[in-house]
């Protein structure tokens, strides 16, 4: 038995406009959160070239669809580059900073912000520092390495020096300039802003997968498109600079 409240006004009729308004408050609360779970859901898209065996995962962030091709025989002597992908499909890789920031040029019709050879030496100082960050001991004990114990830890402990020397040749390059400077803007005009390192920079960008704005404003600047356009400009100059 389901029960109802009306309320009834002095002169003894229904006054429906509470219930009128109740209803429709409810209505839009239903459809805004329909809204907000349909959003979430579109966050975790699967393209129907990549197949139907990859899951939605809306905290996936964002992607790219490529191709993935391979090389295949032939003839006797020759190889041809066909795609490989698993039954034919595309595949799906999630998306770095940079393929968000050239993605959106391109949608904005306007050129890709960096070359391929600035992409790829942003993305090998990434991977370098990564890869350095998380080496860890393979064997039991330090004493092991150190006594040359553990079957190529020598070899292992050569790979991790390496990467250290190539990560402090990387930031030798980078330098110890400024991207954006302060002192050249009026104190009146100044305000919380304070410079933008070329390595604070690279490290935002590539390491932390901060885009361009997000840089502007952890140091107090604007993010208008003269701002933004000299920052992505000094960021290109610096990438242009560690691929020497």
């Amino acid at each position: 038995m389901s029960e109802h409240v009306v309320i009834v006004a002095s002169d003894g009729v229904a006054d429906l406009t509470p219930v009128a308004k109740f209803m429709a408050a409810r209505q839009l609360r239903l459809k805004a959160e329909a809204d907000r779970i349909e959003a979430v859901k579109a966050q975790g898209y699967v393209p129907e070239v990549c197949g139907d065996a990859i899951p939605q995962a809306p905290a996936r962030g964002a992607i790219r669809v490529f191709q993935p091709m391979s090389l295949f025989p032939d003839g006797k002597n020759d190889w041809v580059a066909r795609p490989s992908g698993y039954r034919g499909r595309s595949a799906m890789q999630r998306a770095d900073v940079f393929d968000v920031m050239t993605a959106k040029a391109v949608s904005n019709g306007k050129p890709a912000p960096f070359t391929r050879e600035q992409l790829a030496v942003g993305r090998y100082y990434r991977d370098l520092v990564e890869r350095h960050a998380c080496a860890g001991v393979r064997c039991s004990s330090v004493e092991a390495i150190r006594s040359g114990g553990g079957s190529g830890s020598g070899s292992f402990i050569d790979a991790v020096l390496r990467d250290r020397e190539e990560i402090e040749r990387i930031r030798r390059r980078i330098g110890a300039g400024t991207a954006m400077v302060v002192r050249k803007i009026r104190p009146s005009k100044r305000g919380s802003r304070v410079n933008i390192t070329d390595r604070q920079l690279v490290d935002l960008v590539c390491l932390e997968d901060k885009p361009i704005s997000a840089v502007l404003r952890a140091h107090g600047w604007s993010v208008r498109g003269q701002s933004s356009r000299a920052l992505r400009q000094a960021l290109a100059e610096v990438l242009g600079r560690m691929g020497w």
